[in-house]
């Protein structure tokens, strides 16, 4: 089982400075999976417990010179410390720049590049070798090495039972709507955790999207209309327009135009934090009988409106009620 390969510096921004920061916010571990063609951050797919989140890319997107071979078909995948590689890359990349601003050579920029890599080590007062991803870089005269603990890779058969977790995961709301502001979005939500642990969410075919908690005392909510609507949409009735939202949701849910489910206020907050990676856009969904929220980000080609297929990022949160559809 062998990995190696040079991160590229659009793949030490992405990882550094977008991604790890927003993954790191949803769980402190999760699976790192290693393909041919991707490399996937993976948290809770397997124990579906919490946000489940997928952050993948294709490996030009991160990597020059990779290098994977495997048993299992040349995959390889296990479980590592998200605030551990972070700060490892942190720390490699602060080095490297220091390096780099101090010694002019001429091939500084091939010398300095980052290589990550699996390697086994054996740790002080340990008998047996550990498994290890080593962040390394090497500078004019000195070389700064990162060993970053990781589990033992998952077994053929664990991998397959990843690979299809992830497959499972992949299946898209069949109406989704297009939230203009996450930020704002984050807003309402750091207010309504004062009020309550469970959030109600609405989304219908028209493009409205509503959010709120209720107690006894008090109700909190929400709400976004005539949003970018993409898959199965429909046009509001006329004498819907002026009623309340609630009228209006449970109108919508008795025609099958509109879903409700109930999320955690928590996990919705965990899935908010992903606009630390700067998406372009994102979209809300409801699964097929209200079996889980999703959240699928956009991100655009620099300078374009074109998606870029090379990374792609969406959360699954569990709901706590089935709702209604």
């Amino acid at each position: 089982m062998k990995f190696k390969a040079f991160l590229t510096e659009n793949g030490v921004n992405l990882l550094e400075k977008r991604f790890l920061p927003a993954l790191e916010k949803i769980g402190k571990t999760c699976h790192l999976y290693l393909t041919h063609d991707n490399a996937i951050f993976l948290h809770n797919l397997l124990n579906g417990d919490g946000v489940q989140s997928i952050a993948q890319f294709r490996i030009q997107a991160l990597f020059d010179d990779y290098r994977i071979s495997s048993q299992n078909d040349d995959r390889i995948a296990f479980t590592i410390d998200v605030s551990l590689l972070l700060r490892a890359l942190r720390s490699t990349v602060s080095i490297s720049s220091q390096c780099a601003a101090h010694v002019a050579a001429p091939d500084s920029d091939s010398s300095n590049r980052l290589q990550i890599k699996l390697v086994k080590k054996l740790p002080p007062n340990c008998t047996v070798a550990m498994p290890f991803l080593t962040v390394e870089t090497r500078g004019y005269k000195s070389a700064v090495i990162q060993d970053i603990p990781i589990s033992k890779p998952l077994s053929r058969v664990q991998v397959v039972e990843l690979q299809s977790a992830l497959e499972m995961a992949q299946d898209l709301p069949q109406t989704l709507v297009q939230v203009p502001d996450l930020i704002q979005l984050q807003n309402f939500v750091d207010r309504m955790k004062n009020v309550g642990d469970v959030l109600n969410v609405f989304i219908s075919k028209y493009g409205d999207l509503r959010v709120d908690v209720s107690t006894t005392l008090i109700s909190l909510g929400a709400e976004f209309r005539k949003l970018l609507v993409i898959g199965e949409q429909a046009n509001e009735p006329a004498e819907d327009q002026n009623l309340s939202a609630r009228s209006r949701s449970s109108r919508s849910i008795s025609r099958g135009d509109g879903q409700t489910v109930q999320v955690s206020v928590k996990h919705f907050s965990k899935s908010l934090q992903c606009h630390l990676s700067k998406p372009d856009c994102a979209f809300y969904g409801i699964a097929p009988q209200g079996s889980c929220l999703t959240v699928i980000f956009q991100f655009f080609i620099p300078g374009s409106r074109q998606s870029d297929k090379s990374i792609s990022l969406h959360c699954r949160l569990p709901v706590l009620d089935p709702g209604s559809s």
